[in-house]
């Protein structure tokens, strides 16, 4: 199904024309009935000569109400430019042209109405001046018409036209992430809360549960309905009225999205390029404050010229905007800018979610907007890989605005190559990330700088505890796994326990310090099980000689020497496996201790595992 938007000045018959195609008034507010002039967004719907069924958005005229015309072209396929043959070009038919032209809306029609009103010659006149204003947009070129919706000359040309349009006009592509951009909403009584709106991408379904974006509410789909008909799921490209169960009325308005949860983002900064109407009222400066207007939604915003210091009517310039309010969107949707009263220009998303504000006048950044802008498949893949790596498949098509499986087509042979690095399976959904290879590198240089840093500050420990160097590189713990698995494997690092070291460390001690741990170790072996409990080296010496297994350090105090922590052990596993229990007394008296060692070493087993405490007894475990 295709949606078809109404454009042109205020009394040039657009409301008319719909009624005399469908028989349905597009204007249902009281006011708008009582003035005869369309104040807000107004719906309808036809069968054409082939049997397709279309919607229809009728959009205001007036100067004061474009915001509500914005709202309702951004997700058309076809526009119509309505134009009256009694007064002909005027300065919305211009203002409105140039919004179609800034969203590329290139199917389009000229539709000059109120034929019946003058003669054929000032109709031709009409065609003419048209002709001329449309030249250098999208609608250059377009078929044009006249008709009159009083005396019906003319509609069925008009619908015979459309028609062979849409024949040429493909389907919207279905990327797999639902968006519903809400234009109305309303409560009905006994079904509660109903949103409508042109579903731009993706599928909903009766029973779905969705997310309001950018508020976050959740709620599920009641029931759908297209053209007063329910269905029980929707293709991309169809006008929906959605009635929504745990949303309440109050909790929606006009710029909100209806979508799937926990993938839309919101953003109040994106990178764009920037392409300023012919007729602007003046240059656009750098820092300037607009308001910005992306489907239904419309906030304030500040502009930053990132290749110019100012931008003239007709001139294209890359720029980044500052949102006053997050809006959600994605890349390659069309924007418009306006000032209080006149449209400025427009674009096309590039980034919408840019990690940095970028520096003015900053070639690097240039190149990279260029490249997510012209770059083919692979070079944007490559290019949101490396500026937003570690992202799963679902970020990389969401981001390169590309559908999964394009996405994963693209990704393969780019790992093949090397440009690419994948962690995880692809194939299976959430398991992989993938790294542009710079950036892999770029990990793999910060792991390895951690590591040696530590090295040298602790140089007689075996490694860096694993979960310090995860906070080091700010990664999931999902994703420090893959990324440790594939560091381990390529060598730049080894993993013994929970510690991590480069392949080259080995604690290596000194002379002076070999000396200390000789001594140290000949006193525990002078009393084994008593050994002395304030005499203990310099902390890192003492890691060492744990790290090696020549002592076991069994509470702050008490350290035994291997052998004798072997014996104790052994012997005390011994009698359990006897007598079933040990007692502290029992096993003081086993080895002619105190309890000041056997208290530490039998809550040392049971923190090992070996024992457990039942009472005053220990048993084995």
């Amino acid at each position: 199904m295709y949606v078809i938007g109404t454009a042109g000045h205020v009394d040039h018959g657009k409301s008319t024309l719909v009624k005399a195609l469908t028989d349905i008034d597009p204007d249902r507010l009281p006011e708008e009935k009582e003035r005869e002039m369309t104040v807000d967004l107004g719906f309808a719907w036809m069968t054409l000569p082939s049997g397709r069924e279309v919607s229809i958005v009728d959009v205001p005229g007036h100067e004061r109400f474009i915001k509500n015309m914005l709202a309702g072209v951004g997700a058309i396929d076809l526009a119509l430019l309505i134009v009256a043959a009694d007064e002909s070009v005027m300065q919305q038919t211009r203002e409105h042209l140039a919004i179609l032209d800034i969203l590329q809306i290139k199917r389009g029609l000229v539709v000059i109405t109120k034929t019946d009103l003058v003669d054929a010659e000032l109709v031709e006149l009409v065609q003419a001046e048209v002709e001329d204003v449309v030249a250098g947009t999208s609608f250059a070129g377009c078929p044009m018409l006249g008709v009159s919706a009083y005396t019906g000359a003319g509609l069925d040309e008009l619908k015979a036209a459309i028609d062979a349009i849409l024949d040429q006009t493909g389907a919207r592509r279905d990327l797999g992430r639902p968006r519903l951009p809400v234009d109305r909403c309303f409560s009905i009584s006994g079904f509660g809360t109903v949103v409508t709106g042109t579903l731009i991408d993706g599928l909903l379904a009766v029973g779905q549960e969705v997310e309001l974006a950018p508020s976050g509410t959740r709620g599920r789909i009641r029931g759908l309905q297209s053209h007063k008909e329910r269905v029980e799921q929707s293709d991309p490209g169809v006008r929906l009225a959605v009635n929504l169960s745990g949303i309440a009325r109050t909790e929606i308005q006009r710029g909100e999205f209806v979508t799937a949860p926990g993938w839309l983002r919101s953003t109040r900064r994106l990178d764009a390029r920037l392409r300023m109407v012919k007729g602007a009222p003046h240059p656009l400066r750098h820092n300037a404050g607009v308001t910005f207007h992306l489907f239904t939604s419309e906030t304030g915003a500040r502009v930053r010229l990132l290749d110019a210091d100012r931008l003239a009517p007709g001139a294209e310039g890359w720029i980044q905007l500052l949102l006053d309010e997050a809006v959600p969107m994605v890349k390659g949707d069309y924007f418009v800018l306006r000032s209080a009263e006149d449209t400025l220009g427009g674009g096309q998303v590039v980034d919408p979610n840019p990690r940095r504000r970028h520096r003015r006048f900053s070639q690097d950044a240039i190149e990279q907007l260029l490249l997510l802008d012209q770059g083919t498949g692979e070079d944007i893949i490559l290019s949101v890989a490396d500026q937003w790596g570690p992202c799963d498949l679902r970020a990389l098509s969401q981001r390169s605005n590309l559908s999964t499986e394009e996405a994963l087509e693209r990704a393969l042979p780019l790992a093949e190559s090397g440009d690419l690095v994948i962690l995880g399976n692809l194939g299976v959904e959430n398991d992989a990330v993938v790294y542009s290879a710079p950036g892999w590198n770029r990990l793999k240089g910060k792991v390895g700088v951690e590591l040696q840093t530590y090295h040298n500050r602790h140089p007689l420990r075996r490694g860096a505890p694993t979960q310090e160097v995860r906070s080091r590189t700010g990664l999931s713990q999902a994703v420090y796994l893959k990324a440790l698995a594939r560091l381990v494997a390529e060598n730049c690092l080894a993993e013994e326990g929970q510690y991590l070291r480069l392949p080259d460390h080995r604690v290596a001690l000194t002379p002076e310090l070999e000396r200390q741990a000789a001594a140290y170790l000949r006193s525990l072996e002078q009393t084994p099980y008593a050994p002395p409990t304030e005499r203990h080296p310099d902390g890192e010496l003492l890691g060492a000689l744990i790290d090696q297994g020549k002592v076991v350090k069994v509470n702050e105090s008490v350290v035994f020497a291997a052998a004798a922590y072997r014996e104790l052990t052994e012997q005390i596993v011994a009698h359990l496996q006897a007598n079933g229990s040990i007692t502290v007394a029992d096993a003081r008296t086993m080895f002619d201790t105190s309890r000041k060692y056997i208290l530490p070493l039998l809550e040392h087993l049971d923190q090992q595992r070996i024992t457990r405490r039942v009472g005053d007894e220990r048993v084995l475990r």
